[in-house]
């Protein structure tokens, strides 16, 4: 029998083995998103799903990188080492308006359906469990922290309303400022004052002028949550949130300083002090690995879906998965669970998170990436090329 046969067997019956398996990842998506929980407080989520796998016979350990919603499950010994990684935060308010109910059962019924390649090809197949990647980047830690250090390759599949193998997400970095100034009446004497919540507008319009001369791929967008407290009173304080993106990171280092240039001429032109803070955290701009990602687009049109080809799928934002690409070769694709023009982050989104078309997009992507995992398991070649192309990558 030849070689290419035996792995078309082996997808084959990988398939099937997810479709054995999806009675119980249904139950499991639907409880996960009957219960959602913000980031960091996936305690339900993050035990039902390790509990799932240490069931089917993974090593699991819990509370990996000092973070208690955090897990690594492993089943196989040695490498090549491939993760699938598992998403299950919810979205504070709206619930699971991303998906990631889905992401993390896609996960865990692609490794189940792939244990049978371990046992007949060798290497490990992994579900590592990253907790927060909405609004905190639980992976920037990770990473930092070395949880994809040993990983050959890291796959992750978010649902979305169409289907792609790539993700074109941005570089990304959030900014606090504040304005401190001087009160004063505004009618009887202004002059005294120093008005905090003008320095504030005179930055947001320098702002909206300087994205006339950015890239187009880059993104500035921002709230003012305080400007003052009483319309006879100068504003003596102002307050806003902005969030800076670009494709690159040294584009974003660029961008950062020309934002920061709209705040600091505000200031000398009021008078008024500036204060401000980067976040911490920042998300890398996603580093797609082209030979996985025309992988996965070919195993998704054996389960019968169009898939974009890589590259050409729209933006999407920021996501905590650039920086997982930036140290192990990665991809953050994308299936199709509701119509177009749904947006995600909505509750028409929280909807189709558990709808039949949600566990028909679950089930082929959990086949697509058990697939994808026998591609690199079986064959020594692919996964050379794989890794060939991430260390030539700038």
């Amino acid at each position: 029998m030849s070689t290419r046969i035996s792995i078309e067997r082996e997808k084959n019956a990988a398939a099937r083995r997810v479709d054995a398996l999806r009675g119980q990842l249904t139950a499991l998506a639907v409880k996960i998103h009957d219960n959602p929980e913000p980031g960091f407080k996936e305690v339900k989520a993050s035990g039902w799903l390790t509990a799932f796998l240490q069931k089917k016979g993974f090593a699991v350990e819990r509370g990996i990188c000092d973070m208690p919603t955090a897990f690594s499950a492993c089943y196989g010994k040695g490498a090549p080492r491939i993760a699938v990684l598992a998403e299950y935060d919810s979205l504070p308010g709206l619930g699971h308006a991303c998906g990631h109910n889905l992401i993390c059962t896609i996960a865990v019924g692609a490794a189940v359906a792939s244990k049978h390649t371990v046992d007949t090809y060798g290497g490990s197949v992994l579900v590592i469990g990253t907790p927060a990647e909405e609004l905190h980047g639980g992976k920037v830690t990770m990473a930092e922290r070395g949880a994809f250090s040993d990983i050959d390759a890291a796959l992750l599949v978010h649902p979305e309303t169409f289907d792609s193998a790539t993700s074109n997400a941005l570089a990304c970095q959030n900014l606090t400022v504040e304005f401190f100034g001087k009160s004063a009446h505004a009618a009887a004497s202004p002059e005294r004052g120093i008005n905090a919540l003008d320095a504030m507008i005179l930055s947001y319009n320098a702002i909206a002028a300087l994205r006339q001369h950015m890239r187009s791929t880059a993104r500035i967008h921002g709230i003012i949550t305080h400007g003052g407290d009483a319309p006879n009173v100068v504003p003596e304080h102002s307050a806003a949130e902005f969030i800076v993106r670009a494709a690159d990171d040294a584009y974003l280092d660029e961008l950062q300083q020309k934002v920061l240039n709209c705040f600091t001429g505000a200031a000398k032109a009021t008078g008024a002090r500036l204060e401000y803070k980067w976040d911490d955290i920042r998300y890398a701009a996603m580093r797609s690995n082209m030979t996985l990602a025309r992988l996965y687009a070919d195993n998704m049109k054996t389960v019968g879906r169009e898939v974009r080809m890589p590259g050409a799928g729209p933006g999407f934002g920021s996501t905590d998965m650039g920086n997982v690409s930036q140290v192990v070769p990665a991809i953050h694709a994308m299936v199709a669970i509701a119509p177009r023009g749904i947006s995600i982050h909505s509750p028409d989104f929280v909807r189709a998170a558990v709808s039949e078309a949600g566990f028909h997009g679950m089930v082929d992507a959990a086949k697509s990436v058990a697939m994808v995992i026998i591609d690199l398991l079986a064959s020594p070649d692919i996964l050379r090329r794989v890794k060939e192309e991430f260390n030539q990558a700038p």
